[in-house]
C-alpha cells in the first residue's frame, strides 16, 4: 500500500534576500548627500527630503529582496518555483565553491537567482526531462539549513510503501 502525506502549508525554509551591510550603508550615503545637496536652500527641506530618501531607500531594498522558500512542495527562489519532485541532487555550496559555481562551472542556461551580498548558495539539479535548465543556482545565507530543508521536504513528498 503506499500512502502520501497531505502536503503541508507552513514553509519549511524562508528566507529573504536583504542586502547586506555595505547596501544599507549606500541607502544612508544617498540620504546624507540628499541632505547635503539641498542644505544651502533650505535646512528644513533638506532633512525632510533626506528622510524621505532614507525611507525610500530602505523599502526599495526590501520591496525588491528575492525570497527564497520551500514550502507547499515546491521550491521557490525569487519569482521563480519548480516542484521539488523534480529537484535531484542539492549541493551546499560555500563561498569558494559559490564563486567556482558563478565563474568557470556556470552553465548559462541555468537558473540563477543571485544577490551578491549573500556569498553562499545551494545548487539544486533540474530532472525535469522537459526542462532545458540543468540546474538552479540560489543564493542564500544559510545554505546547510535550505539544502536540508529541500531534501527533508522532498523526502516527505515522496510515496512510501509499507
Amino acid at each position: 500500500m503506499t500512502t502520501t502525506p497531505a502536503p503541508s502549508t507552513a514553509a519549511r525554509y524562508s528566507e529573504r534576500l536583504l542586502p547586506g551591510p555595505l547596501g544599507w550603508a549606500l541607502v544612508l550615503v544617498l540620504a546624507v548627500f540628499s541632505v547635503i545637496a539641498l542644505f544651502p536652500v533650505s535646512p528644513t527641506v533638506a532633512a525632510i527630503v533626506g528622510a524621505v530618501v532614507a525611507v525610500a531607500g530602505v523599502v526599495v531594498a526590501v520591496v525588491t529582496a528575492p525570497r527564497v522558500a520551500v514550502s507547499g512542495g515546491e521550491l521557490r527562489a525569487g519569482q521563480a518555483h519548480i516542484p521539488l519532485a523534480l529537484l535531484g541532487e542539492v549541493r551546499e555550496l560555500d563561498p569558494d565553491a559559490t564563486r567556482v559555481e558563478l565563474g568557470p562551472a556556470l552553465d548559462a542556461t541555468a537558473y540563477v537567482c543571485l544577490r551578491a551580498w549573500a556569498r553562499t548558495a545551494v545548487r539544486a539539479q533540474v530532472l525535469d526531462p522537459a526542462d532545458a535548465t540543468p540546474y538552479w543556482l540560489v543564493s542564500t545565507r544559510h545554505p546547510r539549513d535550505l539544502a536540508a530543508a529541500i531534501a527533508s521536504a522532498r523526502d516527505q513528498r515522496a510515496p512510501r510503501g509499507e
